[in-house]
């Protein structure tokens, strides 16, 4: 546990020996790098620091988003004693002292207290049910911070009395931007350092949006480039790779290599080579490609290239996705790879794609003939009159749920676009269509 009316001494004292993501971290909301969604005015965390409003609040987001930082970012302007707790070190004795002293300075002082507990997830149900009577009366303003789903990992009770806010991982101007500022900043490196274009680009690619990593990668390169002289010191893609040992790999998000592996990841799954296309996976991931990019086009290809074939494709594929939103990376790198496997081992069928082709073709030259009356609307006054509904078959009056009466506007009638092929379970959707078909057109199967 730390207070900071305690240990302002002691944190002058380590200042020079904090690792740079510390040193850099902001000290004001309007340097804090992202989340602008977050940060706009009247935001309830411009409130909580502006206008030392009283609440209490969840932080929810992957690594290095900023969830300690905007924490530090209050603590260092907010009227309040600040307390902060780690939960994988605090127990409930700790989490009630910091409340009984809370009440203590309150009723003496009137002094508030704001209680910054770190990967709140950690905390018990009981260790959380022991902070419901000071969030829910406001002894303390409570901040917490996690990784975690707080619907799977903080208790109703005290997520429905707090706000939740939700970080988003680091776009690449912003952590090009921590980059820059922490290579000028007198508490950064000063001017001391400069960096090229290469291992620039190789630091933003290893943050994967976390701006602490950005700063611990950038930190270890400039040791390894050597200590400063009169004169910058050059630090280079090479002393990335050296430090971090991690090889840069050749991938330009907006250039020629990110449309070729984008395409060669797409033709193996296509082409059932489950091995290429998680080598190209694994190329994407650790070029820092936008793993929703990545999962988008899984979910595509799940419909165009597999499609009815196997129909557990799609929903793989968007589990996948979801994962993505929900867990982040680097763990979700698991769940698109499941995902590719399955997409590359599924039999192959492109007749869906085909089909609403076909369809959007016709319909883009002409063929979009009038509704037939018995399939339209009869529901509203004067319907009957125009003869709308009239001669409807109701498909459940009839035989396995299909009734024999055409359904295609004139001009379309026997017209095809969804034509199975033998492969995986299309086979069996296949013969299901052709009796289908022979209801429809009133011929007895």
């Amino acid at each position: 546990m730390s207070d900071t009316l305690f240990d302002d001494a002691g944190a002058e004292a380590a200042k020079g020996q904090e690792p740079l993501a510390v040193r850099m971290r902001p000290r004001t909301l309007d340097e804090v790098v992202g989340q602008r969604h977050l940060l706009g005015e009247g935001s309830p965390l411009r409130r909580l620091v502006e206008d030392d409003a009283p609440m209490s609040v969840f932080l929810w987001g992957p690594p290095g988003t900023g969830k300690t930082t905007l924490a530090t970012v209050v603590s260092r302007v907010t009227r309040r004693r600040f307390v902060e707790l780690s939960a994988v070190s605090a127990g409930v004795k700790d989490v009630r002292a910091v409340i009984d002293e809370a009440r203590r300075r309150m009723g003496m002082h009137g002094t508030r207290t704001l209680l910054f507990v770190d990967e709140v997830h950690r905390f018990s149900k009981t260790q959380q049910d022991a902070l419901l009577p000071a969030v829910e009366n406001r002894w303390v303003s409570f901040i917490g911070a996690t990784t975690e789903n707080p619907f799977f990992s903080v208790v109703s009770p005290l997520l429905s009395r707090s706000l939740l806010l939700s970080l988003e991982s680091l776009e690449e101007p912003d952590v090009r931007a921590l980059l820059e500022r922490a290579l000028t900043d007198e508490r950064g490196l000063a001017d001391r350092y400069t960096l090229d274009d290469g291992a620039t680009d190789h630091l933003v690619r290893l943050a994967g949006g976390d701006g602490r990593r950005s700063l611990t990668y950038l930190e270890a390169a400039a040791l390894v480039a050597g200590p400063p002289g009169p004169e910058p010191v050059a630090v280079t893609a090479a002393h990335v790779e050296r430090a971090v040992d991690r090889h840069a790999v050749r991938y330009d998000r907006s250039g020629d290599q990110h449309y070729d592996v984008v395409s060669a990841f797409v033709k193996s799954m296509r082409g059932s080579d489950p091995d290429a296309a998680l080598h190209y996976l694994a190329r994407m991931i650790e070029a820092g490609e936008d793993p929703r990019f990545i999962a988008r086009r899984i979910v595509v290809h799940a419909s165009e290239d597999v499609g009815m074939a196997d129909p557990t494709a799609l929903q793989t594929a968007v589990a996948a996705a979801q994962a993505v939103q929900l867990i982040g990376m680097p763990e979700a790198r698991i769940n698109l790879a499941q995902a590719v496997v399955h997409i590359s081992l599924a039999p192959k069928s492109n007749a869906v794609i085909s089909a609403i082709d076909a369809a959007v073709a016709d319909v883009r030259a002409g063929g979009a003939g009038p509704v037939p009356a018995h399939l339209r609307d009869a529901h509203y006054k004067g319907a009957a009159d125009l003869g709308h509904g009239e001669g409807y078959l109701y498909a459940h009056d009839f035989p396995g749920g299909v009734a024999p009466q055409r359904y295609a506007p004139a001009g379309l009638e026997g017209r095809e676009y969804y034509r199975p092929t033998g492969h995986g379970a299309e086979r069996r959707f296949g013969e299901v269509l052709r009796r289908i078909k022979e209801v429809l057109r009133g011929i007895s199967p």
